[in-house]
């Protein structure tokens, strides 16, 4: 993978999208994942910076920017810096 750069999978994975990483590339293979705008085909899509993710997960649908890559799944604090959500928050 080129510097800048990281999959898919893992990235939802640490960003915390999903619980495990085949979790998380299941959700790319079942369609549930778009990267800017198109249908991720494969976990191994590779992301960077400024990329935008959607998630449509059953319980919500997200769109976040992908503001670092990170580099192991920390807490959930340490999460949440890895993206910012985009739109304004349901309520």
């Amino acid at each position: 993978m080129k510097p800048g750069r990281q999959r898919l999978d893992k990235w939802l994975w640490f960003a915390r999208f999903a619980r495990t990483r085949s979790l998380a590339a299941r959700l790319v293979t079942d369609g549930y994942v778009r990267v800017n705008g198109k249908r991720a085909g494969a976990s191994a899509t590779a992301i960077g910076l400024g990329d935008v993710v959607t998630v449509a997960a059953a319980h919500a649908t997200v769109i976040a920017r992908v503001l670092d890559l990170g580099e192991r799944r920390g807490s959930a604090p340490e999460a949440q810096l890895l993206y910012e959500i985009m739109g304004d928050p349901p309520g």
